[in-house]
């Protein structure tokens, strides 16, 4: 048997193989970069092995080092176009550089310029998917060129952006529009991507700017706010002045409210590591009263077991009317602001069915009149029994004024008094208030119902050109700290019809001016002067709502006084009530033990 010679060529060509692949591998290697740098499409074009994983076998890692490089495609540029989606209701233009939505117009509203009302437009808004890579970098699809192309299926329109088909990695982002909604579907999908993903961390980056789209830019920006619904039902808000931010778990949805109008992020499961945030640009000079409210929100994109990229989401561009949100069974209605407790039930159970009810036979301005008109007579026993009350007190004053003067030195011995003198007539103090305490849930839910009542918007109703904001008289040169540059007529009627009823309340009861304490019939009277102010800038709904009620209610006590309660009766009771015996126990009783305690306590005190 031969032999086997060495052979010098076989070993060199063995030697230079090793020399060729191991300078290779060092060509190739990874660079050294820094966590969460961003990938940019230069880095990823000219050093296609920068976002290389970690491979064990030093031939796999060679192999995938030549692939890995096709993320570049991802982001090589290309023809940059406009894809435009239409329905009875909105019109939506995106921008294939990014996949993003550079344009949401509501076709059936104006803003307070008759100019087409957009949520998105001119740069307001920016989409991002943040995709961290396994090596650090992240790639963000705001620099990715998309392929779009256009489809159907039935009635649905829909925009599919894809980018890197040609190597086999793929971004897919659709856009799906329906004809007679406010929702749309937002799908986003990967393939072939997984293997350079981290496990977590993708994320849906979404900002917008609110544009200003009502007449008073104060008003409206009091009602701008970002909402989102978490753990379940519950419904919570960031702050509408200067900037806040919050983490939140289990979250539903997340609604950038306009005010009037929302655009709302919608997940059909609990999105964990939400953040929100918002900042108040209405002070911001620079921005010329363009925009309210800047909203941020960051929520995750899931991912397969592979990595691969797999979300939907919907979206709610459209009026922030509670009906129409409430129709999509989503508990979006939940995001307009009724009113917490009592409030927001009273509103959501009585006024806002009865307002709808009237506003589809009736104008809107009549239809505040009418309901303004119900609600009166519905609360008039209780403006009986306050009236009653002030007639008992009135009659009662003269005695009382009697007793302020003979115990003027004593004020324990002036209220066990005036106590008795009560008890002994059947007259309850109290009686006066109960029935104000009674009226205050009402009125603080139509104090929050008028504001952000849709149906209010763009109504006219007299010199009212919008009953949704202020309705201005007289414009001013200059601006008055407090009360602005107009003057609004409807916030004066409302005042002076105040004034008068004030002036009928206070006049049938003694206001009796304690040593150290405010006069409290000139805080009476300042009211009309603060609600003035107070409301010049709001909407003129509400202020003819308060004209039309402190009219009603001061026609109402003159019909009681003079053809309901007879005075004389109410006296000849009192007197009746004096000469009846004197019953043992409540309240009074106990009250008037309790002071005559008291006063033994201090005199044992000043004899010490």
């Amino acid at each position: 048997m031969e032999e086997k010679k060495f052979d010098p060529y076989q070993f060199i060509g063995f030697v230079l193989i090793a020399v060729i692949l191991t300078w290779m591998l060092y060509q190739n290697q990874p660079q050294e970069v820094p966590q969460n740098a961003t990938v940019t499409p230069t880095e990823v074009v000219a050093n296609k092995t920068a976002v290389a994983p970690v491979v064990n076998d030093s031939l796999a890692q060679l192999v995938l080092q030549n692939t890995y490089g096709d993320l570049a495609v991802l982001m090589q540029e290309s023809p940059q176009s406009i894809q435009t989606l239409s329905s009875e209701k909105l019109l939506l233009e995106v921008d294939s550089k990014g996949g993003q939505l550079v344009k949401v117009q509501l076709k059936e509203f104006e803003n307070y310029q008759s100019a087409p009302l957009n949520l998105i437009a001119e740069g307001n808004t920016d989409f991002n998917i943040e995709i961290p890579l396994r090596d650090g970098r992240i790639l963000n699809t705001r620099d990715f060129y998309f392929t779009p192309s256009l489809s159907k299926q039935g009635d649905q329109e829909i925009v599919t952006l894809t980018s890197g088909a040609v190597s086999g990695i793929r971004l897919m982002i659709d856009y799906i529009i329906q004809p007679d909604t406010y929702l749309i579907d937002y799908q986003v999908r990967s393939e072939g991507l997984g293997r350079f993903v981290k496990t977590e961390g993708v994320k849906l980056q979404w900002r917008s700017q609110a544009f200003r789209n009502s007449k008073s830019l104060d008003y409206e920006n009091r009602y701008t706010e970002l909402s989102y619904q978490h753990e379940g039902d519950k419904v919570d808000e960031l702050g509408v002045a200067g900037s806040d931010e919050e983490t939140v778990t289990a979250v539903n949805w997340v609604s950038f409210r306009q005010h009037f109008f929302s655009a709302i992020l919608i997940s059909k499961t609990p999105m964990n590591d939400v953040q929100v945030r918002s900042e108040d640009l209405s002070q911001d000079e620079s921005l010329e009263e363009r925009f309210t409210k800047n909203f941020a929100v960051s929520v995750p994109v899931a991912t397969q077991a592979n990595r691969e990229l797999s979300q939907s989401f919907q979206w709610y561009f459209g009026p922030t009317d509670f009906e129409t949100l409430q129709g999509y069974e989503l508990g979006l209605e939940d995001s307009v602001p009724l009113g917490w407790g009592i409030f927001g039930w009273i509103n959501r159970f009585i006024f806002l069915p009865l307002f709808t009810f009237l506003g589809t036979f009736l104008p809107t301005g009549i239809a505040i009149i009418v309901m303004t008109i119900l609600v009166r007579l519905a609360m008039s026993p209780v403006t009986y029994k306050a009236y009653v009350s002030q007639i008992k007190m009135k009659v009662l004053r003269p005695e009382v004024e009697e007793i302020n003067a003979k115990h003027k030195d004593n004020a324990v011995k002036k209220q066990q008094e005036t106590m008795a003198l009560y008890s002994k007539a059947g007259v309850n103090p109290m009686s006066g208030c109960i029935p104000a305490l009674l009226q205050m849930p009402v009125f603080f839910a139509l104090f929050t119902f008028f504001p952000v009542a849709f149906t209010l918007r763009q109504k006219s109703f007299l010199w009212a050109d919008d009953l949704s904001s202020y309705d201005s008289v007289l414009d001013l040169s200059f601006n008055i700290p407090f009360y602005g540059d107009h003057v609004s007529l409807f916030p004066i009627l409302a005042s002076i019809a105040i004034f008068f009823y004030t002036q009928m309340t206070t006049g049938q009861q003694a206001m009796p001016q304690q040593p150290g304490m405010p006069n409290m019939k000139v805080i009476m009277y300042l009211m009309p002067l603060m609600m003035l102010f107070f409301f010049n800038n709001y909407a003129s709904g509400l202020s003819l709502y308060y004209f039309i009620s402190n009219l009603i209610t001061i026609v109402l006590m003159l019909v009681i006084k003079n053809f309901i309660v007879n005075n004389d009766k109410i006296h000849a009771q009192i007197e009746e009530n004096k000469k009846k015996p004197k019953k043992s126990g409540g309240f009074s009783s106990r009250l008037q033990k309790a002071m005559q305690e008291a006063e033994k306590q201090q005199r044992a005190r000043g004899k010490k």
